[in-house]
């Protein structure tokens, strides 16, 4: 199976204003940027944030302030969110994802199953509203990476199949009229 890379359809926006929102910290590390005048010290957080219902968004921000970081991540989360396809508390179909160096592998699982992921992808899917998924992370293990190669896999999730067959048939019929 071919890796996921980018994703092909646009994403609507998801207004996150009527949503209850729960934001998870996944780390908060301490850049420093060589300048002429010595060096430039911040902080980057990246938050997670989600309702549990299928929507989460994933940021990173920096900021030379700890909360100043956290505050403006959060937010940027919130604009970023997506709409993920859950199904029976797992997702509808097999994908594999790379972003950068980190490739992530995800595959649906049976009721009961848990979270069979890394840390980083597991805090993306508990506030997605996943129960029970099995994962594989390969290559980098940078959590950046892997925390976007995760919603890279859940924005390129279909529907499921039984979903998206009557659509299918609403468009020959469609088309079918349209001819005669």
């Amino acid at each position: 199976m071919k890796a996921v890379t980018r994703t092909r359809v646009k994403r609507a926006k998801i207004d996150a204003s009527d949503l209850t929102l729960e934001e998870k910290l996944l780390g908060i590390d301490r850049v420093t940027k060589v300048v002429k005048g010595g060096r430039h010290l911040r902080f980057r957080a990246s938050v997670v944030v989600g309702d549990g219902q299928g929507h989460v968004g994933f940021s990173s921000a920096k900021a030379s302030a700890v909360p100043e970081a956290v505050r403006k991540a959060g937010a940027m989360a919130r604009r970023e969110m997506i709409k993920v396809p859950v199904k029976d508390g797992t997702i509808p179909h097999e994908i594999v994802a790379k972003f950068g160096a980190s490739r992530l592998l995800l595959k649906p699982a049976t009721l009961g199953t848990g979270l069979i992921v890394n840390n980083t992808s597991r805090a993306l899917l508990e506030l997605a509203g996943i129960t029970d998924i099995l994962g594989k992370s390969f290559g980098g293990t940078s959590k950046i990476n892997v925390a976007k190669a995760t919603i890279l896999a859940l924005s390129s999730l279909r529907q499921s199949e039984e979903e998206s067959i009557p659509d299918v048939a609403e468009d020959q019929e469609a088309e079918a009229d349209e001819t005669e």
